[in-house]
């Protein structure tokens, strides 16, 4: 909306000057093709840079992310063999890094979250993969309907952690 204000008596002028419509509405587009980087530049909030989780077993939590969710690995700059970096979006890592002595209980209310097209589609892969899901509430091989149609299931790392699968749309 600032952006706009901004640029409505650049608008009224245009008009004034062309009296077309399309070469106002022109306007608003190249605006608009410019506005969203300097709207994000201008913003100070802060955005996901990565997501960390301390494991018992690099190997086999590596394993599961990458055969299981389905995450791609993306190079550390450690390469001390203890920790593994996955892509998880624009800009955005989830690490797991091992040395945990002790696993700490979790709790499904605290979780990761991942969409994809089609949880149907998806649910396969946990069966080839021996791995149960539940819905929200905790009923086995099943998933939630949230009010919105969202549909959503809720499964476990080998250390775990609480993973949901949802098809919402962006």
């Amino acid at each position: 909306m600032l952006l706009f204000n901004t640029y409505l008596p650049i608008l009224k002028s245009a008009f004034v000057m062309k009296r077309s419509l399309s070469f106002c509405i022109a306007i608003l587009v190249i605006m608009g093709c410019f506005s969203t980087g300097s709207l994000h530049a201008q913003s100070s909030g802060a955005r996901l840079n990565h997501i960390a989780q301390y494991v018992l077993d690099l190997k086999i939590s590596t394993d599961f992310y990458m055969k299981v969710v389905g995450l791609d690995t993306i190079p550390e700059p450690f390469h001390d063999g203890r920790h593994t970096w996955f892509l998880i979006g624009p800009k955005s890592h989830l690490h797991i890094i091992s040395g945990v002595k002790t696993p700490l209980p979790k709790e499904k209310n605290t979780h990761l979250c991942f969409t994809v097209a089609s949880v149907e589609e998806f649910i396969p892969r946990l069966t080839k993969n021996n791995v149960p899901f539940e819905s929200w509430t905790g009923e086995k091989q099943t998933f939630t309907k949230r009010v919105d149609g969202v549909k959503q299931i809720y499964f476990q790392d080998p250390d775990g952690y609480w993973i949901e699968i949802n098809d919402a749309r962006e």
